[in-house]
Parts: structure tokens; sequence; C-alpha cells
């Protein structure tokens, strides 16, 4: 089905190829789980699959990627629609309709098919997907998880031998998230689809993959059996990482899997779960925070108060309010009624930071957006860096200094454009960092981030907080929050409906409990390293 021939890419300026000498056969009905460092090439692969690569991307391809028996050389994107759907990270970001129904249709408008054909296809998307009480609802108003499988089922139409995804669940919740994952692997089951993922998530997917392909920084491309591949890849979700310190063979994928080989460590006295800190000072409060956006109550009358030295992870199903929440506390949303107050760095109370301008804003409180890219502005991350020292009145090579633990190896002269989404995510992380501001607003920071990146973005986290800075993550990442979070906040229908020590709110909750709690409940581990203390050695 998918054939790559000694296969090597390299762009313009670059000093080694991006993928070097790949040889890979995929075949009819397969799932394959594409892993690997961020920025190590994984959407480069991908691409050279959808004949994106060196089409739209430029740079030299080397050997030959055949789809079906079609030469990506002789033939372009459009001359492969019929075979390839290619869904990307953000699905809004690529619809071109208003509702359902029509965006399920477009697709097949463009290769000329006939209408009966067309009503006859979308009927059974519909079917297929699960979604045919969304039939005529607008795109805008569904959750993320609705909108991928939409999005899912406009290239489904078109009857493709192969669907390629670029990080499929990075936007979802855990629960969106699963009804995605069920989706794909039922195109895979019983429509013999071959579907080819890349994710940083790889614990949301391993259990359903046949192949697993990891791509290393050094362009060299292996691939196997999952399990196999895992007891060596440099990138790995918790569920392996303690299947490699107990020393299970074969590794375990799934959950349910481990919580088997885990038996003994569950039958021990069950231990309380640890307090969260809650003596530093209070560094901003909330009161009967109201956010409304036209007839949506996005937040419904939120109390909340912020701690220096906390970490707190803001969590909760898409278009539960958590991105309104965050850019009213950062003084930028419009309130509807309700206070923010922000003490500043040298202790003066009742600062209101709706009353500040953007300038006196940033001195408080900093936002990373959802959409971090859109604060990129200059053409070169050199000259990003060099600005947001600038700005913050920072030594020349704080931000270029914050850039490279986060994620090292970025080029002083690359453009924003040309970086990968994680990339590009590091280098606005790093202007942010430079401003050093008392409290730091992050909405959805580990998007694009593997593992190393995320243990990156955690250190420099609790390097804040260890000075005394307030940070707040809202995220759907667990095993994240797991790692990294003091505090968890829950928020549904603009509401807070649990908030307190990590531990005690996620070991609790099916959707928003880690792999290790998972495994090792009524325990209230949370991490690899948990269990580790808690055991010693394994037996």
């Amino acid at each position: 089905m998918i054939e790559l021939d000694r296969v090597s890419v390299t762009f313009e300026g670059a000093s080694q190829p991006v993928l070097r000498d790949v040889t890979l056969s995929i075949d009819e009905g397969e799932l394959v789980l594409v892993v690997g460092r961020t920025g190590s090439g994984k959407s480069t692969l991908l691409g050279t699959m959808t004949g994106h690569v060196p089409h739209f991307t430029g740079g030299t391809l080397a050997g030959h990627v055949r789809i079906h028996g079609r030469d990506t050389r002789t033939h372009r994107p459009r001359d492969l629609a019929d075979l390839v759907g290619v869904v990307g990270q953000d699905p809004l970001a690529g619809f071109v309709t208003d509702s359902v129904e029509e965006e399920l249709a477009y697709g097949m408008e463009q290769l000329g098919l006939s209408a009966s054909t067309m009503r006859k296809r979308v009927e059974e998307t519909l079917d297929v997907l699960g979604i045919a009480d969304l039939r005529g609802a607008a795109l805008r108003e569904l959750s993320g998880g609705q909108q991928q499988r939409v999005a899912i089922g406009s290239v489904l139409t078109a009857h493709p031998k192969v669907i390629v995804l670029d990080e499929p669940t990075s936007a979802l919740d855990p629960t969106g998230a699963e009804d995605v994952l069920a989706t794909i692997t039922r195109l895979v089951h019983d429509l013999a689809v071959t579907v080819v993922v890349a994710e940083h998530r790889i614990e949301r997917v391993l259990q359903y993959a046949d192949t697993v392909v990891h791509v290393g920084t050094d362009g060299v491309v292996t691939h196997g059996d999952p399990a196999a591949l895992m007891t060596t890849s440099d990138v790995a979700p918790p569920v392996v990482e303690l299947g490699r310190w107990a020393g299970w063979s074969p590794l375990p994928l799934s959950v349910r899997d481990a919580r088997r080989r885990a038996r003994q460590w569950r039958s021990r006295p069950v231990l309380s779960p640890p307090s969260a800190p809650t003596d530093g000072p209070v560094l901003l409060t909330a009161k009967g925070v109201v956010i409304q956006h036209d007839a949506v109550v996005a937040v419904a009358g939120v109390d909340l108060s912020l701690r220096g030295g906390e970490i707190t992870a803001l969590m909760g199903r898409n278009g539960a309010g958590k991105s309104s929440l965050l850019w009213g506390l950062q003084g930028s949303g419009r309130l509807r009624s309700g206070s923010v107050l922000a003490t500043g760095p040298a202790g003066f109370p009742g600062v209101d930071v709706h009353r500040l301008d953007a300038a006196q804003r940033r001195r408080h409180v900093g936002l990373v957006p959802q959409s971090a890219a859109d604060l990129l502005y200059l053409d070169s991350v050199g000259a990003e860096c060099r600005q947001a020292d600038r700005e913050s009145e920072r030594p020349p090579g704080t931000c270029r200094s914050l850039l490279d633990s986060l994620a090292p190896g970025i080029p002083d002269g690359r453009h924003p454009r040309d970086l990968s989404e994680g990339q590009r995510l590091a280098v606005v992380l790093a202007v942010q960092l430079t401003a050093d501001p008392p409290i730091l607003l992050l909405d959805e920071p580990t998007r694009g981030l593997d593992y190393t990146g995320k243990a990156a973005l955690r250190r420099a986290l609790h390097e804040l907080t260890a000075r005394g800075r307030c940070v707040v993550v809202s995220t759907h990442d667990v095993e994240f929050v797991a790692e990294t979070a003091d505090r968890v906040v829950v928020l549904a229908a603009g509401e807070v409906v649990a908030d307190g020590p990590t531990a005690a709110v996620v070991v609790s909750s099916p959707a928003f409990a880690p792999q290790v709690a998972k495994i090792t409940a009524p325990q209230p581990w949370l991490t690899v390293d948990d269990v580790r203390y808690a055991v010693g050695e394994p037996s």
C-alpha cells in the first residue's frame, strides 16, 4: 500500500538530511504509529506519504515513495486525492464550509462525483463515524472531538486507501481523544483503511498500533513490532517506562496488561495521598468572575486564589471554559462581572489587572495562548530572542538560553514558520519566561512537545515556583499534570467542580487519571517515580 524505497529528504540550507535512506513498507489495513523527538522529522515523513514533500515544502527528495503504485515524484498531492486523505492537528483551520453535511460533501465535489453518489457516501460516513445527529450542525459549535471526527469524515467520503493524521488528539480532552481513536480503529478493522498517525501523546495510541515507526534525530528511521521497538525507543509513555523498570517482558502496551502485572503492588496497604503545599503568599485573587461570549456564558461565577510556589493545573473537557478563564485572569478577556486582583512583585495588594494597559499587565501576568505562534512576528528565531531580551530588560542571551533548555538545536537563522509545532511553542515559552512575571498562565503548552520537551518545561516551571512564582497550566495532558502540578482545578460548564491536591483529584477521576494511577489503583501513585519510591526494588 505504502512503499518508501531508500528515501532521503534534505531541505535547502540544511547540513544533513531530515530523513536518511528510509526503506519502509506498510500493508493494507494497518494502523501505524509514528513516534520521535520534537523536530525529528515525523511531519516530514508524513509529508512524503501525502506528496506534500517536496512538491509543497521544497527541498530535495531522493529515492521513491509509492502509494498504491503511484510514485509521488510524478503524482502531486492533487493526483493522490482519491487515495490519500490528510487530517491535520487543527480541524477547524482546515474546514472550508459551515456545516457538517456540507463539509462531508465538499471533497467529493472537487473529485467531480455525481450528486447521488455524494448523498449515499455522506449517509454512510455519518453512520460509520456515529455523527448522524450532527448532520446540520454548525462546525464552529461542535466540540473538539466532534470536529476531529468530521475532519476524518471529510476525507473518508472520498474512499481513500490511506488516511494520514498528524497529532489528531493533541487538542482533545481524554474522552474526546478516546472517541476519535475508536473511530480510527474502526476504520482499520472494519474498512481495511491504512492509517498512519504521528502523535506525541504515545500513551493514547500505542495499544492500538500494529506497527511503530521511530524517527531519530539523526534522520534514521526504524520500524517494527510495538513492544519490541519500545524496549529501546527514546520516547516512551509511562506504561512502557514502568515496564522497563519492573523488568516485565514482553513490555505491556496498555493499562489493562500492566495492571495484571502490578497485582502485588495494589495489594499493599493503601497510603494516603500527599497534600499540596498551601503556605505560599496569594498572588492573584479572582472573585465572582463571569465571562460571556455573545449568548454563551463561558465562565460562570468562578472564585479562585493562586499562590506563589504552586503549579495549578486547570482541567476539564473541551468547551468547559478553561481558555476563557485564563484570558480573564490575565486581564485581556472582558468580564461581565467579578474582579481579578494581582499582588505586585513588591507585595502591593489590590492591583486590578483589567485596569492596566498591556505593558503593565505583562509585568504582573504572562500568558501563552493555545495559538502560541500568533505571538511570533519577526523573521528569525534569533531576532525573536533578542527582542524578548530587550523588551524584558534582561541580559543578552537570556531568552536563547531558555530556548535551548526547552528545545535545543533550533538555529538562530530559522524562520518561525519553518519550525515544527513543538519548536514554535518552545520559542514562545522562552519569550514569555524571559519577562519573568510573578504569575504565568499557559494554555495547552505541551501540544507538539515530546516527553523530553515536557520534562524540560517541567523543570523550567519548577524553577519559577522555587523562586516564589505562580504557574497555571490549562491542559488535557494528564501525564504532564501527574508529573508537574501541585493542585488541580476542574471546570465543567464554566464552573469549578473540583479543586484540591493533584493526587486527591485525579486518582478518583476515570477521565483525568494518568496511566500509573490506573495501573496501581487504589494506591495514590501518579508517576513511575512514585512507584519506585514506594516499592523500592521491583520483584
